[in-house]
């Protein structure tokens, strides 16, 4: 199920308010993902690595995280660089390797792991409570914060149940095998789990009715700014726009004087 390791601390990075971190994720991420240059891409990589050091997360659990993105990853380099049209740099036999696919790789997984240290350290670092409140204080459609929370905590309700049913069927002799039976029997299992969780469903909406709701969670916890919120929101503004002046604006200028 879904894990919060990163959401508690006391670090520089946990006290920012959560709709900056929210605010600065994205468009550190828009920037990164539209990016090719690798000045711009190294540049971003250890911007992420710094926020990840400032939030002082625990080292295990991101390379844990960031491996599991890197093994995705090296399935574009085994395929890449042999697939793509262009310079040779290595040729052993039928296989090429092409300088194109190995560019484009090479950027694939320096954005991969700026823009995933860049949310572990902004937006892992707090609750998803936390975040769908950050969100409807920016002005987020409120549909989209109902269903993140709601998802979120039913989620645990529906695994719940799903282990319910299992230890059922298991009592009454169920033993897994490659055969028609089990492929039914798992089936019937999904099919029932989908009944009780519609049934929950119905249940769990005329209970927010009786209690007044209205499509909106309200809290009395409120978010506001400080020193340390307008010296992080002055930092990371100045760094998307030095990312984005490595990208582009090296370019300009330089077309400026062609």
């Amino acid at each position: 199920m879904i894990t919060e390791p990163f959401s508690t601390g006391t670090s520089f990075i946990h006290r920012i308010d959560p709709r900056l971190k929210i605010v600065y994720a994205a468009a550190l991420s828009f920037v990164v993902a539209v990016s090719t240059e690798f000045p711009t891409l190294i540049a971003a990589l250890a911007l992420s690595v710094l926020m990840v050091v400032l939030a002082r997360l625990n080292y295990v659990g991101v390379l844990r995280r960031i491996a599991v993105v890197l093994g995705f990853v090296l399935l574009i380099w085994v395929v890449l660089p042999f697939t793509f049209e262009g310079e040779t740099l290595f040729e052993m036999g039928p296989l090429k390797l092409m300088r194109p696919g190995v560019m484009l790789s090479a950027q694939i997984s320096l954005k991969s792991a700026a823009i995933s240290l860049s949310f572990m350290a902004l937006v892992a670092t707090m609750t998803i409570g936390t975040l769908g409140h950050a969100m409807n204080e920016l002005h987020m459609p409120d549909k989209i914060v109902f269903l993140l929370l709601i998802s979120y905590r039913y989620l645990f309700v529906i695994a719940q149940e799903y282990e319910r049913l299992l230890r059922a069927i298991k009592m009454r002799g169920f033993r897994p095998k490659t055969d028609l039976h089990t492929y039914k029997t798992f089936a019937y299992l999904v099919g029932m789990l989908f009944v009780r969780a519609s049934d929950r469903a119905v249940r769990v909406h005329q209970a927010m009715k009786c209690r007044g709701f209205k499509g909106k969670f309200v809290t009395l916890h409120t978010f506001s700014a400080d020193r340390r919120n307008v010296i992080f929101a002055g930092f990371m503004s100045a760094a998307v726009m030095g990312l984005s002046f490595l990208e582009w604006g090296l370019k300009i200028v330089s077309f400026n004087k062609n």
